[in-house]
């Protein structure tokens, strides 16, 4: 595996973990602003880091040829 990888999925990661702790502060009561922009941040960056993963995953196959 190489570096560019490891970065990818490191950088999947963080977006998964940013996205899943937006959404997750929903739990407090917020104004209606912080609702909008906490799940329209959230729900993105989570998305990012699902697709960035299966991205990661996709290149490290075709690398190994399998």
């Amino acid at each position: 595996m190489t570096w560019q990888i490891l970065a990818m999925y490191a950088f999947a990661l963080a977006f998964a973990l940013v996205g899943a702790g937006l959404l997750l502060a929903l739990a407090r009561p917020r104004s209606a602003g912080q609702v909008y922009a906490f799940r329209m941040i959230g729900i993105m960056a989570l998305a990012g880091g699902v697709v960035l993963a299966m991205s990661a995953t996709a290149m490290w196959q075709w690398s190994t040829g399998g």
